[in-house]
């Protein structure tokens, strides 16, 4: 068996067996070109990865599956006298071999079978020639003096909330959009051991003098983005070794920039934890079938609440993994059945000039998120109906998306924040919050919150008060952009490099 070099990691696959009340299958994903009618194809319920059905070099379309059979299996000391029945029930030699017997052990004795992925390549030396054994060798040699340590390089982007936010946490509905003018990058290099490399502004460790630490951490305060990327790492190992993937042992060198400003609510750190799981599910062969779309957002989501206990919801991580311009159900009906909501991408093209400004010292932003989850579980009237009329004003906003209709969506914006005001209150927004929203409105554009506060955004449809309204931002001391949308469709950049 050529099995991804030396680097085959059979500790965490007996881990997994010893997990598991039943015996182990190792299987991997048929490449194009290859035949299941040459191997046996397992099929395999993703949520518990017991193999529900096993079929021996079926004959084609008889299964959709193209998961097959590596010829590794792990057995249990009372399953053993199966083997002897089995073979009872073979007279002819023939009928004596492995595949056979899984689908008898499977499918007509319905033996708890599970499953582990290996996404490497796999050959058996048995069923090939001389010319193919000499192609997998001439592959990992090569392979090894090529170029072993090039670079993969992921980028996630910032986001802003356009409405429905802060409901995303409260079974609420909201649309996100990702914008081109802020993102974070992780870049992953193949080493002999697993570094974190610090970032040099966000992560210091040496400073200029006693004066120096203190404005630095009074500014960017005492957490960087390295917990990010080693709490990431150790969820990801986590979440292979239970979802039944055989990672290969390979380490790796982990750097990130970011130039999403910290603290004004775009983001950041989810964007941090997204372009680090990009760079981790390409160096590991992970696809969509093993992290979908939407169990990619609940992972990240987790790094942050479970990992870090950062107060967060779903919406920022959904938005950075579709990217682009994104409708989102949180509804509880939803995330009791499913585990996750419904997200629709949304068309982006010909959208109207929405503009991003933030607080340049973003320490008066604001308790944004209060005690209003505590009075919401408590089932209090006034926040149960606030979360609902969020969700009623998404579902206009889409409508108004979808007609290009941006005075009625300026509107929403309006009503989305004063609403968000009436049950969070002034002092808890924070004066430089509200200082901003002032400020738009005295050039009659729409602004509301795109986060947990200190940024604002905003949809100023004439164009000459924008041009005002920006002088008047940077006069008070703000940073303020016009936003530059980020469409995944017309980009080649951002996803898996």
């Amino acid at each position: 068996m050529l099995c991804a070099d030396q680097n085959f990691d059979i500790a965490q696959v007996i881990r997994f067996f010893r997990s598991k009340a039943g015996e182990l299958i190792i299987y991997y994903e048929l490449e194009e070109g290859e035949r299941s009618s040459s191997r046996g194809i397992v099929e395999v319920c993703p949520e518990t990865h017991r193999i529900t059905r096993f079929l021996e070099k079926p004959e084609e379309g008889r299964t959709a599956s193209r998961l097959a059979s590596v010829v590794f299996y792990c057995i249990r000391r009372d399953t053993l006298s199966y083997m002897s029945n089995f073979i009872s029930l073979q007279p002819q030699a023939t009928g004596r071999t492995f595949g056979l017997f899984w689908e008898w052990l499977i499918n007509e004795k319905q033996l708890d079978v599970f499953g582990m992925k290996l996404p490497t390549g796999f050959q058996l030396i048995g069923q090939v020639g001389l010319s193919d054994y000499t192609k997998w060798l001439t592959h990992y040699s090569t392979k090894k003096q090529d170029d072993p340590a090039k670079p993969i390089t992921c980028r996630s982007y910032a986001r802003v909330g356009l409405m429905g936010n802060p409901s995303d946490g409260f079974n609420g509905k909201t649309i996100a959009m990702t914008i081109s003018n802020f993102w974070a990058e992780v870049t992953l290099v193949e080493s002999q051991t697993l570094v974190l490399v610090p970032h040099p502004l966000n992560d210091p460790t040496e400073f200029g003098s006693l004066q120096d630490l203190f404005c630095i951490s009074r500014r960017e305060g005492y957490l960087g983005g390295l917990r990010l990327l080693q709490a990431t790492c150790k969820k990801f190992y986590q979440f292979c070794s239970k979802r039944g993937i055989a990672l290969t042992k390979q380490n790796f060198t982990l750097k990130y920039d970011t130039n999403i400003p910290r603290q004004v609510g775009l983001a950041g750190s989810s964007a941090i934890v997204s372009a680090t799981l990009k760079c981790l599910m390409e160096y590991y062969n992970i696809n969509d079938n093993d992290l979908p779309k939407p169990i990619r957002a609940n992972f990240i989501l987790s790094v942050e609440t479970d990992e870090l206990f950062i107060t967060a919801g779903l919406q920022d991580r959904v938005v950075q993994v579709y990217e682009g311009l994104v409708y989102m159900d949180f509804s509880k009906k939803l995330m009791d059945e499913q585990g996750y909501g419904n997200y629709t991408s949304m068309d982006m093209s010909n959208l109207p000039p929405f503009w991003l400004a933030y607080l340049s010292d973003p320490s008066d932003s604001g308790r944004i998120h209060s005690n209003i989850r505590q009075r919401w579980l408590n089932g209090e009237l006034v926040v149960v109906e606030a979360m609902r009329s969020f969700a009623e004003l998404t579902d206009q906003a889409r409508a108004a998306i979808k007609e290009r209709d941006w005075s009625s969506l300026a509107q929403l914006m309006d009503r989305n924040f004063e609403l968000r005001r009436s049950i969070y209150t002034d002092d808890c927004l924070g004066p430089g919050n509200l200082r901003m929203v002032q400020l738009a409105r005295q050039f009659g554009s729409a602004v509301k919150l795109p986060g947990s506060g200190g940024a604002v955004v905003g949809l100023c449809l004439d164009q000459a008060r924008l041009v005002e309204m920006r002088q008047a931002f940077q006069e008070a001391g703000c940073v303020f952009c016009v936003i530059a949308p980020y469409n995944p469709a017309a980009s080649s950049v951002g996803g898996l490099h």
